[in-house]
């Protein structure tokens, strides 16, 4: 049985580790909620099938499907994908699930965050989310994990960590009247600091989807490795998000990590912001509680919104002139993992990307250190033995 630790990640010498380290698999849950999915969320599930096939080329994948689409997603996900019942009320893995957390030993534990779907009724997406909020419990079960729960109301989406105590974040999201309105900047660091074991927060000032979740940071900055970030850019001074991404740019440029390095700083291009058209708004339905999608409504789309997995990094693409640029930028940053490309823009029409749809459970093995190509292979090698 799962332990709910009544202690801090930090207090027990726990920190989340980066992306870019061991991974013993993905989780993701199963879209079908119609008043966000068009369509009944068939061609949303075509999309989730494309973005688990891709990573399971890499590492394994775990999906949580409700009880009435049990048969549907075993049906649809290739075999060796696992599908557990786990309810939820829609499917953002990255904001409702857990965070994972190792200590030294190689001990993964869980942190458990309050869950609003993206403001409450301040400004949230949908109401109620009550089965989002219990699935990080039901990941710690099925794992037989130990579970941290934070009083801290966060989105795996709005942090990125380094694995050595330096985290960025946006003002836009974190401070936002929806989350934790009694909290001012120095408290929510501490709980950063508590329950993720970082030392430095960068603040960066906006997000590029106000709308949506307050501008999470995982559509605009990431780490690529200690030391090394990443930030999307746009070259067009008419675009409205030419100046909040250039701040963004100057504070990462001017800031250091918590081992005093001076970050190196790359940029990713942005592509074209999608504009949702007539027939694929007419295809979501219009419910109490939920915010409607309408004709005309611009979508955030962001190359960044990359999921890293053993081995390969899974980019959403739209079809956009700057697709094959992003791709290229991504391969020379990652020179030892393959860069795999999925259809990006049925996700993007539900409000986020592949990074929103997934997040990793960590092996806890920290001497293996980033990802160097060696490990994928010896550790194929071992479950081929």
């Amino acid at each position: 049985m799962a332990r709910s630790l009544q202690s801090t990640p930090r207090a027990d010498d726990f920190r989340m580790p980066g992306e870019f380290e061991p991974h013993e698999r993905t989780w993701m849950l199963w879209p079908q909620r119609p008043d966000n999915w068009r369509l009944g969320a068939k061609p949303a599930q075509r999309a989730w099938v494309e973005v688990a096939s891709a990573i399971a080329r890499f590492e394994p994948v775990s999906v949580g499907v409700n009880h009435d689409q049990y048969e549907n997603a075993r049906h649809q996900l290739p075999p060796h994908v696992r599908v557990v019942e786990i309810s939820s009320d829609d499917a953002w893995m990255r904001d409702c699930g857990p965070t994972f957390v190792v200590d030294d030993s190689g001990t993964v534990r869980i942190v458990d965050w309050v869950f609003n779907a993206w403001g409450g009724l301040h400004d949230g997406l949908y109401f109620p989310w009550d089965k989002d909020q219990l699935v990080p419990a039901k990941v710690a079960e099925i794992e037989g994990v130990d579970r941290y729960q934070a009083p801290l109301v966060m989105e795996g989406g709005s942090f990125y960590t380094d694995g050595e105590g330096t985290l960025l974040t946006t003002e836009e999201c974190l401070l936002s009247a929806g989350r934790n309105p009694g909290l001012g900047r120095a408290a929510i660091e501490r709980h950063l600091q508590d329950y993720l074991g970082v030392e430095v927060v960068i603040w960066l000032e906006h997000g590029i989807d106000p709308e949506e979740t307050n501008g999470h940071v995982d559509d605009v900055a990431c780490f690529v490795r200690p030391g090394v970030v990443l930030a999307v850019v746009t070259e067009d001074r008419r675009d409205w998000r030419y100046g909040l991404l250039q701040d963004n740019l100057r504070r990462l440029r001017d800031s250091c990590d918590a081992k005093g390095r001076r970050l190196e700083v790359h940029t990713l291009p942005l592509p074209a912001e999608v504009v949702v058209t007539e027939e694929e708004a007419w295809g979501v339905d219009v419910a109490m509680g939920s915010t409607p999608r309408m004709a005309g409504d611009k979508a955030a789309a962001s190359y960044l919104n990359y999921a890293l997995v053993e081995g390969g990094v899974i980019m959403p693409v739209f079809d956009d002139p700057q697709d094959a640029v992003a791709k290229a930028t991504l391969e020379r940053l990652f020179p030892h993992r393959e860069v795999v490309t999925v259809a990006g823009r049925e996700i993007l029409l539900g409000g986020g990307n592949v990074h929103c749809i997934t997040q990793q459970q960590p092996r806890g093995d920290r001497a293996a250190g980033p990802f160097d190509g060696r490990r994928q292979q010896d550790r194929r090698d071992t479950e081929e033995g």
